[in-house]
């Protein structure tokens, strides 16, 4: 039998050892339901999470030195760019697409900025759309974008794409069905008028409502505008040789004066004035401007001496009327070479002015039109090259800016 006495001390025991835990046992319950209510309190008053807001971010007002960079990217030709470069910093502001074989231009007061392009419906096939996209400046947003009637479709040329003067109007050279020029209002955004220009390729604009082009006989042909009327179309007799001399369709020239310089593969530049009936100056040679020889043409082509050559192979300082050309030692035929130089040109007083050696071979070259020019140069890895205009001197060096860069627009150019 259970002896029912040795239990008396087990439960005085376990009677004792309660009452000496019970008031921890309350403590504790206290305690966790006053930190679980302060807990539940703190929570309560946390604020709401909100959705998060998307915006836009906005650039700085743009300055003399803010440029774009075309970028053809030709190892991926469907995905051209251009790109917003801040000079001084030598910075990558923002980019846009300009698709295949885009192009670029910019109103002169910097207001906007058009790029034209081409697309598929299926990517590399199907339905083409031909568009020109205007950008605000400060946000890279699209602020239109315009469906043309089509444009040539060639690696990207400046002279493909122009704008007059005062911003009005932009002309798209097309080659579809045959040669000519459609004029979009940049106020309406709409086709202004379309000109047939037979024989004759590419856009360098005079005024606000002129443009010229280059044609196979060595001339010019010129465009008059008229709000309502009828273009009005005059030529020139040529002024080149085009199967002995030809000139870069490249070559600069300034809308506001219709000032042009038609540089040919020789080395002969040729000072225009632009117009309804453009007139062209006596020709000078680079070389003997700089102290040498005239370099031959297409007659003697095996003559090495230095030439220009390249994409973008001159640059014009309106202000100050200095010429920037790309110069190689080559033949005649080596006029797509880069440039190892820099050659600046007074063109009034037809004389060398420097020899600007290059960092690296270049076929691209730019300016600012400021007070303070800057120059652009690039190599066959993209990097980008900011150069002071006035010592010739490197600035900075932008690393793989791009791919392809093949030329450049700075405000007012």
């Amino acid at each position: 039998m259970r002896d029912r006495r040795r239990d008396v001390p087990r439960k005085a025991a376990s009677a004792l050892f309660f009452r000496l835990l019970a008031p921890r046992l309350v403590f504790a319950t206290c305690l966790g339901a006053a930190l679980l209510s302060s807990t539940t309190h703190a929570r309560a008053e946390e604020p709401v999470l909100q959705t998060e807001q998307s915006d836009i971010a906005k650039l700085p007002p743009a300055g003399p030195h803010r440029i774009l960079v075309m970028d053809a990217d030709y190892p991926h030709a469907k995905d051209g760019r251009v790109y917003v470069v801040d000079t001084d910093a030598g910075k990558l502001l923002g980019m846009v697409q300009a698709a295949y074989n885009g192009n670029m231009v910019q109103a002169p007061d910097g207001r906007f900025f058009s790029v034209a392009e081409t697309v598929w419906s299926r990517g590399n096939r199907g339905d083409r759309a031909d568009l020109l996209a205007t950008y605000d400046p400060s946000t890279l947003t699209i602020s239109n974008d315009e469906v043309l009637p089509g444009r040539a479709l060639v690696t990207p040329k400046a002279n493909d794409l122009a704008i007059s003067a005062d911003g009005g109007r932009i002309y798209v050279y097309d080659m579809i069905p045959s040669n000519a020029v459609h004029v979009v209002s940049t106020a309406t955004h709409m086709i202004e008028t379309n000109v047939d220009i037979p024989g004759c390729a590419l856009i360098y604009p005079w005024g606000p409502a002129g443009f010229s082009s280059l044609c196979a006989d060595g001339g010019l042909s010129n465009v008059s505008l008229s709000a309502g009327g009828a273009p009005k179309v005059t030529h020139t007799p040529s002024f080149f040789a085009p199967d002995r001399d030809p000139v870069f369709e490249n070559s600069p020239s300034v809308a506001t004066d219709g000032s042009a310089l038609f540089i040919a593969y020789s080395g002969l530049v040729y000072p225009a004035k632009l117009g309804a009936n453009s007139t062209i100056g006596t020709p000078f040679s680079i070389q003997e401007a700089a102290g040498m020889k005239r370099a031959s043409d297409a007659s003697a082509p095996f003559e090495t001496t230095w030439r220009p050559g390249g994409w973008q192979l001159a640059a014009y300082h309106k202000a100050t009327g200095r010429l920037y050309v790309l110069m190689h030692k080559g033949t005649f035929w080596t006029h797509k070479e880069p440039g190892t130089e820099v050659w600046e040109i007074d063109v009034a007083a037809r004389k060398l002015v420097r020899r600007i050696s290059l960092p690296a071979p270049s076929a691209m070259i730019g300016v600012t039109q400021d007070a303070s020019p800057l120059l652009f140069t690039t190599n066959d890895t993209g990097d980008f090259f900011i150069l002071d205009a006035a010592t010739g001197k490197l600035r900075r060096k932008m690393d793989r800016l791009g791919t392809s860069l093949v030329f450049t627009l700075a405000p007012g150019q």
